[in-house]
C-alpha cells in the first residue's frame, strides 16, 4: 500500500518541497520514510505516563496510538502535528461521551526550551500524548523527549509546564475533518464493539 504523505507547504507536494529543502530536512524525511516502510515508527503508548481514571488503560493506549498513526502522514512525522493530534483525540473523547477540548498555549520544559503547543483537557485530566515525537523536530534540543502523559491535571510531570493561552482558537484543519476523523470514528466504534470492556 502506498503511503500518503502530507507536505508542510500548502502550495507544494511532498516531493516538490523536498527539492528545495535543506539537506538536514531531506535526511529527516528519508529516515522517517524508511521507518514507515519497515513498520518501525514509534508509538506514544511505549512510554506513556498513565495517571488517568477515564476508560481503561488498554483503550487509552490503543486510542493515542491510533491517533498517532493517523497524523504521522506528515512528511516530517508527527512532531509538528500536535494540533491535529489534539483535535482528533478530543473528537474521539467527545464522541464516546467524555467532555474534552483542545488547548492551545505554551509548553516549557525542564531545560528551558519552550514552544507553542496543543494538548487536550477534560474536566479533571490533561492529555499531552504526542511528546514522544519531539526528538524528531530539528528545533528541539537534543535529548529532550518528554514522555506522553494522560492523567490528573494536578499531577502533570514536573518536566513540563503547560500554560493555556486565553481565548485561543484552534485553526480549522480539513485533513482532520475530512480524512482522519471519519477513519478514527469508525475505529472507535469497531474497537468498542469488539472490546465491550473498553468503555
Amino acid at each position: 500500500m502506498e503511503l500518503r504523505e502530507i507536505s508542510p507547504a500548502e502550495n507544494a507536494t511532498a516531493e516538490e518541497f523536498l527539492q528545495v529543502a535543506y539537506p538536514e530536512q531531506r535526511k529527516i524525511a528519508e529516515r522517517i520514510r524508511k521507518q514507515k516502510q519497515n513498520g518501525e515508527r514509534t508509538l506514544p503508548s511505549a512510554t506513556l505516563v498513565d495517571d488517568s481514571v477515564l476508560l481503561n488503560h488498554e483503550f487509552r493506549k490503543a486510542l493515542i496510538d491510533k491517533v498517532a498513526s493517523l497524523v504521522d502522514e506528515n512528511l516530517f512525522g508527527r512532531s509538528e502535528m500536535c494540533q491535529q493530534f489534539a483535535m482528533l483525540l478530543s473528537l474521539a473523547l467527545n464522541h464516546i461521551g467524555i467532555y474534552s477540548k483542545v488547548m492551545l498555549g505554551k509548553a516549557t520544559y525542564s531545560n528551558g526550551f519552550s514552544w507553542v503547543h496543543y494538548w487536550v483537557a477534560t474536566k479533571d485530566e490533561i492529555v499531552d500524548a504526542n511528546t514522544d515525537s519531539m526528538a524528531e523536530n530539528p528545533v528541539v534540543p537534543n535529548g529532550l523527549t518528554p514522555p506522553p502523559y494522560w492523567g490528573s491535571m494536578f499531577n502533570v510531570p514536573k518536566d513540563r509546564k503547560l500554560k493555556p493561552k486565553s481565548n485561543a482558537k484552534t485553526p480549522r484543519d480539513t485533513d482532520v475533518k475530512d480524512i482522519w476523523w471519519p477513519e478514527l470514528k469508525e475505529w472507535v466504534s469497531q474497537y468498542n464493539n469488539s472490546n465491550p470492556a473498553g468503555r
